[in-house]
């Protein structure tokens, strides 16, 4: 490597790239390469995180942070929750810093299948989630109106369908409010899988 360019410069062009073009736009090329490395830098800004959190979390409170800061650290980049999905993780210091939180909630009574369940299902939740919250703020930004619930309502407040209609500021209303909503939801799942 010349002198000067270091892997954190290589990583961080990638995200200034992508936050400037958005994923699809990057060359077949050098899009695995630099979603590869922008994806462990990902992971690694979350371990980081989580690494920070005193051993005697509760698992409720340690897979909330799990979720939030996954979430913060995804829309932190354009296409970041994308980025993030489907990558194979190759650092060996990631996946050894998941010791500890898998150990925290077995010995608050879940088995190992149970707990990798649960970081699974939080995980799946929170890449589909910022997935569909960055497109819609993406083509809300470039000024798209079919999200704006005014519009939604125009289509559909003709009188045949007021549940249609009702739900429209459950689906496009508050997001931080429905996500956290929706973790609940997941943690309290989650808690009925305890041996």
């Amino acid at each position: 490597m010349a002198r000067g360019l270091t892997k954190a410069k290589i990583v961080q062009a990638g995200l200034d790239v992508l936050d400037e073009a958005g994923l699809d736009r990057l060359t077949v090329r050098d899009r695995q390469q630099l979603v590869d490395e922008m994806a462990t830098e990902l992971w690694r800004q979350l371990a980081r995180e989580l690494a920070a959190l005193p051993e005697t979390t509760p698992w409720p409170d340690g897979m909330r942070a799990f979720a939030s800061s996954a979430r913060r650290i995804l829309l932190s980049h354009r296409d970041g929750a994308k980025v993030f999905t489907g990558t194979y993780l190759t650092d060996t210091d990631l996946l050894r810093a998941q010791e500890a939180p898998l150990a925290r909630m077995i010995a608050q009574g879940f088995s190992l299948t149970d707990v990798m369940r649960g970081y699974s299902l939080v995980y799946s939740f929170v890449a589909g989630f910022c997935i569909e919250e960055q497109a819609v703020a993406q083509a809300v930004g470039a000024g798209d109106e079919r999200y704006s619930l005014e519009r939604r309502a125009e289509r559909v407040g003709d009188g045949q369908t007021p549940l249609v209609l009702q739900a429209g500021p459950e689906l496009f209303g508050d997001p931080d409010a429905r996500f956290d909503d929706l973790v609940g939801v997941l943690i309290d799942a989650i808690d009925r899988m305890r041996r």
